[in-house]
Parts: C-alpha cells; sequence; structure tokens
C-alpha cells in the first residue's frame, strides 16, 4: 500500500519554565510556615508519587533540604496505590527510576504496603493512611496538579488525589475505587481527601505545574486547610498551558510508545479523544481521532500495558512485552477494565498501519491523514502527513521542518526511529 508523504512539524509552545527549581522550592517552603507545624526534632512524611513528573528528584531532595534546615527528621514514602505491582519493593523501585533514592534524598525511603484507620466519611467511605506516614508527626505531599484521564471536574488529578489513593496505598486505592463505581471518582476523592484532612496529619503539599513541553512551570507551597480551595484554580491554570495534537481532525494516530508512567491510562485520554467509557472523541475541543495504533511499551511501566485497550491496533512485540499479572492488577484495583482489551495486533508497524487505514471511510488511500508522536507527553515534535499541509501552514505555533519525505519503514516493516529524543530537528 502506498502512503503520503510526510512532514516533520514542530509545535512552539510558550514556555513557563523555572529556570532555578530548588530556589523555587526553597522559596515557597520557607514563606510557608511548614514547619511550624512539626515540633523540633519531629519526623516529617515526604509523599512522592509514581508519574513521570519533571524535575520531580530535585524537588523533592529540596524538600527533604528544607525539613533538615528547620531541625526536622524527614523521610519519603511511596504516595501510591497499585503501582509497582502493587508491591512495597515495586513502589520503591519506581521511585528510584525517577531519581528517588536515599542516596540522592540525603534521607530513609520507607516503602510498605501498611495502613492505619483514618476514619469513616459522611458518605460511608472508610479510609486508610499509609502506616509509617500516619506514626511521623506530619505529612507534606508533593505531587503535580493536572486534568484527569477519566473525567472532568472541579477537582481532578493532585494533591487531593494524592491523600486519597496515594495514601491509602494499594487497600485504599481499591476501596475507593469500588466506592468510584457507584458514587464517581470525583466524588469519592473529595469526600476521602476531607477525611483525611481530618485526621490532623496532613502539613499541606507542594503543588506541580507543567507547561505544555513539560517543563516545570510553577511550584506552590499549599497549607492543608487551603488545598480543597486552591487545586481548581491550579487545575484551571494548567488547563490553559494543555499541549494538543496540532490539527484539527487525524484519520489515524500514531503513538511510539505507551506506559504508566506517561500516563495513568497508558495514553493521555485528553489527548486522543478517548474514553474507556464514552468510547471515541467525547472531550469537546480536542482533535477528533478516528484510529489509534501503539508501537511500544515504554520499560518505565515495568509491563504495566494498561492503555493497551483504548487503540485500535498494536504491534505484536508491545502485545508480548506485557506484564499480564501487574496490569490486571491495576484494571481490578481501578474497577476500570477496558483499558487491558486486547486490541487487533499484527507483527509489523506496516501492518498496523494497512488494515486500519481501509477502516477510516475513504477510498482513496491518498486521502487518509496521519500523525505520529512519541507518546502524548511529548507534543513538540509530530510527524503528518503532507495532505494536512494546508492546515499546518495557517497555524502560527507550527514550524515545518526540512522537505517532505516518504513514510520510512526499515527492513522489517517497521517505522524508522524518527522521534527519537536524541536525534534533533
Amino acid at each position: 500500500m502506498e502512503f503520503p508523504r510526510t512532514l516533520r512539524v514542530r509545535q512552539n509552545f510558550p514556555s513557563h519554565a523555572i529556570a532555578d527549581i530548588p530556589a523555587a522550592v526553597r522559596a515557597q517552603l520557607a514563606a510557608s510556615r511548614f514547619a511550624s507545624r512539626v515540633p523540633p526534632g519531629g519526623s516529617v512524611a515526604i509523599g512522592a508519587g509514581s508519574r513521570g513528573i519533571a524535575n520531580i528528584a530535585a524537588i523533592v531532595r529540596s524538600a527533604v533540604d528544607y525539613w533538615k534546615a528547620e531541625g526536622r527528621k524527614p523521610f519519603v514514602f511511596p504516595a501510591m496505590g497499585s503501582h509497582g505491582a502493587a508491591t512495597a519493593e515495586g513502589q520503591a523501585d519506581v521511585l528510584a527510576h525517577y531519581g528517588v533514592t536515599e542516596a540522592e534524598m540525603g534521607c530513609p525511603i520507607r516503602s510498605q504496603l501498611e495502613v492505619v484507620n483514618a476514619g469513616t466519611t459522611r458518605e460511608g467511605i472508610e479510609t486508610w493512611i499509609d502506616r509509617l506516614a500516619y506514626e511521623s508527626d506530619g505529612i507534606m505531599l508533593v505531587g503535580r496538579v493536572k486534568w484527569h484521564t477519566h473525567y472532568a471536574g472541579r477537582i481532578e488529578s493532585g494533591l487531593f488525589k494524592m491523600m486519597a489513593i496515594g495514601l491509602g496505598k494499594f487497600a485504599g486505592a481499591n476501596h475507593y475505587h469500588t466506592h468510584s463505581y457507584r458514587m464517581g471518582l470525583e466524588n469519592v476523592i473529595v469526600s476521602v481527601g476531607r477525611q483525611i484532612l481530618k485526621s490532623g496529619k496532613i502539613i499541606g503539599g507542594l503543588a506541580i505545574l507543567e507547561d505544555a513541553s513539560h517543563d516545570t512551570g510553577h511550584i506552590e507551597a499549599i497549607p492543608a486547610d487551603r488545598v480543597e480551595a486552591r487545586e481548581p484554580e491550579l487545575l484551571k491554570q494548567v488547563k490553559s498551558w494543555m499541549a494538543h495534537i496540532p490539527v484539527s481532525a487525524v484519520d489515524i494516530l500514531v503513538l511510539d510508545e505507551i506506559g504508566k508512567n506517561i500516563s495513568g491510562t497508558g495514553m493521555d485520554t485528553k489527548v486522543v479523544n478517548r474514553n474507556d467509557v464514552a468510547g471515541y472523541n467525547p472531550w469537546p475541543d480536542t482533535p477528533i481521532i478516528e484510529r489509534i495504533v501503539v508501537r511500544e511499551l515504554t520499560g518505565l511501566s515495568y509491563g504495566n500495558g494498561i492503555g493497551v485497550g483504548l487503540a485500535d491496533a498494536a504491534t505484536d512485540r508491545l502485545i508480548d512485552s506485557i506484564d499480564w499479572p501487574a496490569t490486571q492488577v491495576n484494571c481490578l484495583t481501578a474497577a476500570n477494565l477496558p483499558p487491558l482489551r486486547v486490541p487487533l495486533h499484527y507483527p509489523t508497524d506496516r501492518e498496523c498501519l494497512e488494515k486500519l487505514a481501509r477502516t477510516v471511510g475513504k477510498f482513496d488511500m491518498a486521502d487518509v491523514t496521519y500523525c505520529r508522536i512519541r507518546n502524548t507527553m511529548k507534543l513538540g515534535r509530530a510527524i503528518l502527513s503532507e495532505n494536512l499541509r494546508p492546515e499546518i501552514e495557517k497555524n502560527p505555533l507550527l514550524e515545518i521542518v526540512g522537505d517532505a519525505m516518504e513514510m520510512e519503514f526499515d527492513q522489517n516493516g517497521n517505522l524508522t526511529d524518527l522521534l527519537n529524543p536524541s536525534l534533533e530537528w
């Protein structure tokens, strides 16, 4: 089958990058009065999450240094639900891969799954907190505020969600997602978060915002009693920075990789316009995507193939790389099964593209439109089919790099690695 020629396209996003991350953390914590919440010599549990947050090691290390300078004894713990295959060792390993280790942080990393009961919410939800964190003199969370991949609401992903799903560990995450089946996830997060705040253990948190290039654009220390009011404002701000697929509609979107480190659902559903409940193209003001091909699973996903079920076709090599037991734990804990459905899969990239091209309602294959990106966090560079040139040229944020080129496949029928981060264009 003949494919249309392709264009290499750069999206020139406005930058909000903070030049000096440690200085920004120090300034926020110095003004926060967090230390007044912990007695001199007291212990502080710093909760760190599991997503691919930019500069997370530098941010957590700066928080550790702050507490040490204030004469307190910090330690870091994984604020995760079922990530890392829901094991203490796996969750510590996830942090280590982001550079959050004892050697780099200069303090203990304490990973375990035991929880203590933190009471029952007004809505009847029993709540839990990581035992070691609960036994400390105070808990501070470090997390990114962003849109959630499953729903749109006032509070989505951020510190409030960490207080619920993260602090509750595997036991809490499993319990809360069961309630969310009936109540909706946002309602559960808010209900549980409020109950966790009543425990008096939460000092506050460092909220992190990332710009369209996933550079750290804002860091803010928020005291516990301000988190619920402030987080929706930060969510609105970060949504205004959000990157999108650079054209209004695409027949076939190719993702070079998916993974748990990229999104909770392997791919950001609000970028690819998919939802496991509403199906295809449920999100307004988002490009229309007809078909999705996924090529690889990231190493930092640890075999967790969640999200493969949102694709229409996948390579055999991706399917073969999935750790099915670990992925099943994630899906069952979240009470969310569609992201693990197995799509059509074929030995090569070429076969995936050829099969799907005939399913988008076009008789002339030269009219089929394509967009290829590395993953849903990396939208600064894209490869677009030349038949989208008129729309590309109308967008002042887009820049065509070089001449049009044939869609390149290697001798095995797989796309050449044009989006490798080491390649400059």
